[in-house]
């Protein structure tokens, strides 16, 4: 079996531990001959990559090597695939996505509503430089690009790189949800097929059926409604906040019960009531902050100073896998079917062919085979038209440096909607984006 060549880009992140494990935990189904991690933080990204080395000497002995780096040239020649899991502007400027809609009375989420559209605005431009120097020193390599906010990253690149056919936009979400599936099941969720369509963070499960054909939606949504519903990915099992997001997806199956949602629907579907439950001085990003970041640096600190994992607390989490399992289905041609981001060209035959939309796909050698949908109801495609026009206003504002497309963008979000506001929370994100976001006039 071939060996593969690997950098991961973002690799000073919180979760680059997690994608270790998993790819020891992958490594026969996946082998590794090199792994890069690159960062433009070089000190965040020291600390990690030194504890990584504890980690693969210990478990992973068979690599030939791992090196990190903060040069493009060094970290992208001669390699196979690249897994890009960047935040430009880190979590203090999460921290401004989230406090400045909340100022204004709305939800401050990073990848939905006005947060959402200041971190892909932040986002577009280092990606397309990524992308660029990628295919300038390994021009077939696979480029699996998970940074958020999906939705918004996807559609600029597919404008700008419409002809590479060897860029993955893929989420974890649909994979995480589908664990707690899997477990109120009692079964592994690697064998659940799905049928879902949408958009990034804005989709729904339409059935879910196992190898043999049993469709397993019924069963699902009876026991979400009669049992409660609560994440058991190891990563946010035992966080509060994803805790009462899974709660809220069992109140929208009630009031919606034709699709199991997927769980960031809530911040589009009850927006005041989301913006209240939130506090100034706790956002989500301070949650981090003060949370699984200082977790894993401590943990990263132990491995360092200990030189060994024997007592370090590492977990495998189903995000990873899922990004290694992805890989290895194109890679070796597995053909298997994974929940992914292209353009619509008629797979959900009543919106726009230029949609990004998050659908099942087979994973080949040869690229994406997206599984056709067929004409969405109505209730599902009037949300999606206007989550979609948001979605491009603000690719489009960047492109075109345009004020008034971002306003008509933040205007149309469902959790915004009031011109008024729109232009208040436009107007202080553009103050606290001035050295990311191009100008806007």
């Amino acid at each position: 079996m071939k060996k593969n060549r690997l950098v991961i880009v973002g690799a000073g992140s919180t979760y680059t531990i997690g994608m270790i494990m998993s790819l020891i935990e992958e490594k026969a189904q996946f082998p590794l001959e090199s792994l890069t991690f690159y960062d433009t933080d070089e000190e965040r990204q020291a600390q990690v990559a030194e504890a990584t080395k504890v980690i693969l000497r210990e478990k992973y002995s068979e690599l030939k090597s791992f090196h990190y780096t903060t040069s493009k040239q060094e970290a992208f020649t001669n390699i196979d695939l690249a897994f890009i899991q960047i935040r430009t502007g880190g979590l203090a400027m999460r921290e401004q996505d989230e406090k400045i809609p909340l100022s204004h009375g709305v939800v401050g989420q990073e990848t939905c509503g006005p947060g959402g559209m200041a971190y892909g605005m932040r986002s577009i431009k280092d990606m397309i430089e990524l992308v660029r120097e990628i295919r300038h020193f390994a021009p077939e390599a696979w480029v699996l690009n998970y940074t958020n906010p999906a939705a918004i990253v996807a559609d600029a690149l597919q404008r700008v790189f419409p002809e590479d056919k060897k860029i993955l936009n893929i989420c974890d979400m649909p994979i995480a949800i589908m664990h707690s599936y899997a477990d109120m099941l009692g079964k592994e969720v690697w064998d659940l097929v799905p049928s879902y369509f949408g958009l990034n963070h804005f989709g729904w499960f339409t059935k879910l059926e196992d190898k043999q054909g049993q469709d397993l939606t019924p069963i699902i949504k009876d026991k979400i409604i009669n049992e409660g519903f609560k994440p058991t990915d190891n990563e946010i099992a035992n966080d509060e906040s994803w805790k009462k997001t899974f709660q809220q997806a069992r109140q929208m199956l009630i009031d919606f019960p034709d699709f199991l949602p997927n769980t960031y629907l809530q911040y589009y579907l009850y927006p005041d009531q989301l913006a209240a439950k939130e506090k100034m001085d706790n956002t989500r990003a301070r949650q981090v902050i003060n949370g699984r970041q200082k977790r894993v640096h401590e943990l990263c600190d132990q491995i360092i100073k200990n030189q060994s994992t024997a007592d370090a607390d590492l977990e495998v989490d189903v995000h990873g896998i899922y990004m290694v399992k992805a890989a290895a289905a194109l890679v070796y041609n597995l053909n298997e079917i994974y929940i992914v981001m292209v353009e619509n060209n008629g797979i959900i035959s009543n919106i726009a062919d230029n949609a990004m939309v998050e659908v099942p796909a087979l994973l080949t050698v040869n690229g994406l085979k997206p599984l056709a949908v067929g004409e969405i109801p109505i209730f599902q495609k009037g949300l999606i038209e206007g989550q979609l026009a948001y979605e491009k206003l603000v690719v489009d504002a960047y492109f075109e440096q345009s004020y008034s497309k971002a306003l008509q963008a933040l205007t149309l979000n469902r959790t915004v909607v009031n011109a008024n506001t729109a232009r208040a929370i436009l107007d202080d994100l553009i103050v606290a984006n001035q050295d990311y976001w191009p100008p806007l006039t």
